[in-house]
């Protein structure tokens, strides 16, 4: 058990983008507080910039021996290639194993070579990454002395946080670290090829908590749960969740939050859909939303707290409320900004609903597009016609709105008519585009709505040989039905080039942001105003 004036220090990890601070740590402690738990700090280490400008190095120097025919959407890929770079920095037995490790991650994500001496100067860059992120964690586990270690965990934090709790083990062992967060919904999902093995290779992390944490990280504190067990689901708790209705606003207090882009805020938790790819449904659970009142209650409090009208709602979709959202904005006057994911369908692809949502502060939407192929979508369970999607994109651009779309290339059997169909959406819908993210099709063992019928049904492959895999402590998996990884990859780094042609941008750092606004605003006289605006208001 954990006194209640004992330390508990909340953390995540390089690197994850700090467009937002930590919702799930900073919901997590507005939790704890409520029960009594009130020594407690959260540190973002991604705001660190010493440890984050690696991240830049590293992709820059990688961009270098990459011919552009094979980059793709490359800072998505580059980032897997990091992430796995320095899963293997700290796993592998000897030299030339981890030299040969990085050969094959590089080779088998863009399929080309790379030198020894470059393979060298992006080592390098890894060794000193750790070298600064140990100093770095000494002086914060020194100075704030806590009792309990809690990392909320991601597939590109993996790696630097299984070092945190090494390091914190060895030198501080009377400190219980434990770990949770997205990495559990796919990567290691409990019901995982590689989960076990997890467990089995990071002893030093002394609990796992899988799925929605709050009530299980109190009860964990409280001692209420087994001690001898290392990993914890919601069935320990008796499937027990907050309370949406009376959970506290969250608490960002000990972030700066002018280092962030955006505030972020949530209205619901789960999805009530279930495409083939994802593990929001799966991770969530039951879908549930908060009352209108409060979640426009929670806008305003956020707003006057932190002098901000940018927000950035975190929900899978706002498609279930979006209008009773707009409505009560509208209603209470307020002037906000905000960032959604939102799904393509009839209602959304209505000009005079996005007009409404355009006075309401809708400032962009993230649509999951995925494909312009029918026999696609429906293979994904997406419930949408391309025709849908079409309105959606045409309607929300007409009322200035800025557009993001995400792309699934590759999905198990995407033919070449189909990416083809993709391509000529991308065309026709250019300058309602603000954005084209383009996503390589991603295949878990486990935690994806049709994860098990794919393990059952085709023919799975490992992309990593198991010397490799083991260093890596999980499988990349593909299946060998078409298209195969080498043919997403190429369509990926087709797709690329084809937003190119378009001018289509994918922006990344703030000066691409600038010329992405810079092109929504020539092309929409009636254009949200630029990101600089916004966060500045």
């Amino acid at each position: 058990m954990v006194s209640y004036n004992e330390k508990i220090l909340l953390m995540v990890m390089p690197f994850w983008s700090p467009l937002i601070p930590p919702q799930g740590l900073a919901c997590l402690k507005s939790f704890l507080r409520q029960h009594d738990y009130t020594n407690i700090t959260i540190i973002d280490a991604n705001t660190e910039a010493q440890l984050f400008s690696m991240s830049t190095r590293y992709l820059n120097r990688l961009s270098a021996v990459i011919p552009d025919s094979k980059k793709g959407n490359f800072l998505m890929i580059g980032y897997d290639v990091l992430m796995n770079h320095l899963m293997a920095h700290l796993h592998c037995n000897d030299q030339a194993e981890y030299h040969d490790a990085v050969k094959i991650i590089v080779s088998r994500n863009f399929f080309c070579p790379i030198s020894d001496v470059d393979i060298g100067l992006l080592s390098l860059e890894v060794e000193r990454f750790y070298s600064s992120l140990k100093e770095y964690l000494l002086r914060v586990i020194e100075s704030q002395k806590p009792r309990v270690v809690g990392l909320s965990v991601y597939s590109l934090t993996l790696a630097p946080s299984l070092f945190a709790c090494k390091l914190i083990k060895e030198i501080f062992p009377g400190i219980t670290t434990v770990m949770g967060g997205g990495i559990f919904a796919d990567h290691l999902h409990v019901h995982s090829l590689d989960f076990e093995k997890f467990l089995a290779k990071a002893p030093y992390v002394d609990k796992v908590i899988t799925g929605e944490g709050e009530v299980t990280f109190l009860k964990l504190l409280t001692g209420e749960l087994p001690k001898e067990k290392r990993f914890f689901c919601l069935k320990d708790v008796g499937n027990s969740v907050a309370d949406m209705a009376s959970l506290a606003l969250a608490d960002y207090s000990d972030m700066d939050m002018h280092r962030y882009l955006y505030v972020p805020t949530y209205a619901s938790r789960g999805c009530p859909f279930h495409c083939s790819f994802c593990s929001e449904s799966m991770y969530w659970g039951t879908y549930r939303r908060k009352k209108t009142g409060r979640i426009v209650d929670d806008l305003d409090a956020l707003r006057n707290t932190h002098r901000t009208s940018a927000f950035f709602f975190t929900d899978s979709l706002m498609n279930p409320i979006i209008d009773e959202v707009a409505e009560e904005i509208i209603h209470r006057k307020l002037t906000v900004y905000w960032d959604v994911y939102l799904r393509a369908d009839a209602r959304i692809a209505d000009a005079q609903n996005c007009a409404r949502y355009r006075q309401a502060g809708l400032y962009r939407a993230r649509i999951g597009v995925e494909s312009a192929s029918q026999r696609v979508l429906d293979t994904m369970h997406k419930d949408v016609s391309v025709e849908e999607i079409k309105g959606t994109i045409t309607s929300l651009a007409g009322a200035g709105i800025k557009v993001t779309t995400f792309w699934v290339i590759g999905h198990p059997g995407e033919t070449e008519d189909d990416f083809q169909a993709s391509l000529a959406l991308l065309d026709e819908c250019a300058d309602d585009i603000y954005e084209a993210n383009p996503h390589p099709f991603y295949f878990f063992s486990a935690g994806q709505s049709d994860s098990e019928s794919w393990m059952k049904e085709r023919n799975v492959d490992f992309v990593y040989p198991p010397k490799v895999a083991d260093a890596l402590l999980m499988h990349t998996l593909t299946t060998s039905n078409n298209p195969t990884r080498e043919e997403m990859f190429n369509r990926l780094c087709r797709f690329q080039e084809r937003c190119l042609q378009k001018g289509i941008p994918n922006p990344y750092s703030l000066p691409d942001i600038i010329m992405a606004d810079n092109r929504w605003k020539k092309l929409h006289n009636n254009s949200v105003p630029p990101l600089r605006a916004v966060t500045r208001g």
